[in-house]
């Protein structure tokens, strides 16, 4: 590696990288950090308490309501808790870029807290964006990237704009698996040329999933309040799971795509990411669309808010019909003991689990995913970035892959861009072979998938294990994940939920509950209801790597 930065450096070269947005210059960084010294383990980290560990929204607002904390203080706490867990400690990396704002926005969110009422329940909260997220202020997007190193958008992105009139502190950008996962077959999830490698907090060798790594990173760690990922297909809901928090991934459409690096317009979405299932409903209702009409209804979704809210229904697991999707099990074994076990609690809780529901089975759904994704993103991807005008230092796809062979030792290092040669090639979305490809998708995922098995089993939501327990990172060989259900919601656009269902050997394993489009208020009933009786969120300990008997 050239010119990387490692964890045992001096703090105040990682710490002023970040706070000044110019953390690209540094290069390539894995930053995993020894596992032993002179033979001897190191201890896990004692980080300083922390005195709104694990503190809800509500509870927040309370304090804050009762002048107990205000929005510059509770900044002021989390922005020196990232210093010591994310620059300095265990040196987490989820967090690419602090806002130079926050303060300032804090106290202003203040003045009006004082002078008239406050805006809502993100009144003063602490929200880290995902870097794909464009924010027209003085934070750059960057996708996790140097070839948009220092690049400012031009305008905020449709989510920062609704966080921003909900009276959110936006304390800076997320690192993330850079360009989302999408440049290399043979990727580190977490890892981005701007911010090194994101580290799991359950165990500092494992890896947090991606893409959105840093943003579920940061919420496990008490870093934020609540973060805003983004999914193609398991972004959200896997480092969810992985670092024992909780995911949304809602139906496409509901958030809008408007300002957000993009992979595949067919997929994509902003979701939210929280401690608790309330947290992260009242995120999303935030960040949601109001004017979305959903389909499958006629009706508007006008008051999200409201919707979500009596959703949140400690017996919401009462006479659920919930249908077991087997298809998406037996990839691991004490993976699939925790699963039985929540399956167990809804049973105990009064929900009907149909156990099995006999998920059609087709081989291509695999390739015709890929190849839908190859074409949107091209196409997708070069919209954007004209969109972001003429001081863009790149305007497509090409001037990407041009930028990472230029500067192979800081881009390239580690793994390749076989996905940009292989999207680069693709024709206009009119193209036949795109068209079959979506098409099929579509189909399989929804009249011959999730719609199928709802109607079929009279079914609430299906469940399924979100994926296993944390691999070592690995940048030679890159991920090699156990398993997921993601795909089946993420190809069809239809929401997923991921909850905390307990742990293997110390590291988070969660369950999924997704169901039709515009079903996020059923399933977060289930998925609260669920979450009130496990409590199986704990907090993570910072050990070097996996706790074994």
């Amino acid at each position: 590696m050239s010119n990387h930065y490692a964890m045992h450096q001096p703090s105040v070269t990682r710490r002023d990288l970040l706070r000044t947005g110019s953390a690209a210059v540094v290069g390539v960084s894995l930053g995993c950090g020894p596992v032993e010294y002179s033979g001897q383990t190191i201890p896990p980290f004692v980080s300083t308490p922390f005195p709104l560990e694990e503190y809800t929204i509500e509870q927040l607002q309370v304090a804050m309501q009762a002048g107990i904390w205000s929005a510059r203080t509770v900044a002021e706490v989390y922005l020196a808790r990232i210093d010591e867990l994310d620059i300095q400690g265990p040196g987490l990396r989820s967090v690419i870029e602090i806002n130079p704002d926050a303060l300032t926005i804090a106290d202003e969110l203040d003045r009006d807290r004082r002078e008239s009422e406050p805006r809502g329940l993100l009144h003063g909260i602490p929200v880290l964006l995902k870097d794909n997220i464009d924010t027209a202020d003085h934070m750059t997007t960057t996708a996790g990237s140097l070839a948009l190193a220092g690049s400012i958008a031009r305008s905020d992105a449709a989510v920062v704009r609704r966080l921003r009139a909900a009276g959110a502190v936006l304390l800076g950008k997320a690192n993330l698996s850079e360009w989302a996962n999408f440049r290399s077959t043979q990727s580190s999830s977490g890892w981005s040329a701007r911010g090194g490698q994101c580290r799991n907090p359950y165990a500092l060798d494992r890896n947090p999933c991606g893409s959105s790594s840093g943003s579920a990173v940061a919420v496990a760690a008490n870093l934020t309040m609540v973060a805003i990922g983004t999914e193609t297909d398991g972004s959200i809901v896997c480092p969810a799971s992985a670092n024992g928090i909780v995911g949304i991934k809602p139906t496409v459409g509901l958030v809008s795509q408007e300002g957000i690096v993009p992979i595949a317009h067919s997929q994509d979405t902003a979701g939210s990411m929280a401690r608790t299932v309330r947290d992260a409903a009242l995120t999303l209702a935030a960040i949601g669309r109001a004017d979305v009409w959903h389909g499958a209804t006629g009706n508007q979704a006008a008051s999200l808010d409201d919707t979500y809210l009596t959703s949140l229904d400690p017996e919401g697991l009462r006479g659920s019909r919930v249908g077991v999707a087997r298809r998406f099990f037996d990839f691991h074994r004490n993976t699939d003991r925790v699963i039985e076990e929540a399956l167990n609690v809804i049973r105990d809780a009064g929900g009907i689990v149909v156990d099995p529901v006999e998920w059609p089975s087709d081989p291509v759904w695999n390739a015709t995913e890929h190849e839908v994704l190859l074409y949107e993103f091209k196409t997708d991807l070069n919209a954007y970035l004209n969109a972001r005008g003429p001081d863009a230092p790149v305007r497509s796809l090409d001037d990407v892959i041009a930028f990472n062979e230029q500067n192979l030792d800081q881009e390239m290092a580690f793994f390749g861009q076989e996905l940009f040669y292989q999207a680069a090639e693709k024709g206009p979305l009119s193209e036949p072979q795109y068209l079959a490809a979506l098409g099929a998708n579509r189909r399989l995922a929804r009249e011959d998938g999730i719609d199928l098995m709802m109607d079929r089993y009279n079914l609430d939501a299906l469940v399924a294990p979100t994926g296993g327990p944390a691999w070592t990172t690995d940048p030679i060989n890159g991920d090699h994940f156990s398993g997921s259900s993601s795909r089946p919601a993420a190809t069809a656009g239809y929401p997923n939920i991921t909850v905390p269902a307990g742990d293997v050997f110390g590291l988070p394993v969660g369950l999924s509950f997704f169901g039709r489009a515009w079903s996020e208020p059923v399933l977060i009933r289930l998925a609260f209801a669920f979450e009130q009786l496990t409590q199986s969120r704990r907090p993570p300990r910072f050990l070097q790597t996996a706790e074994l008997p």
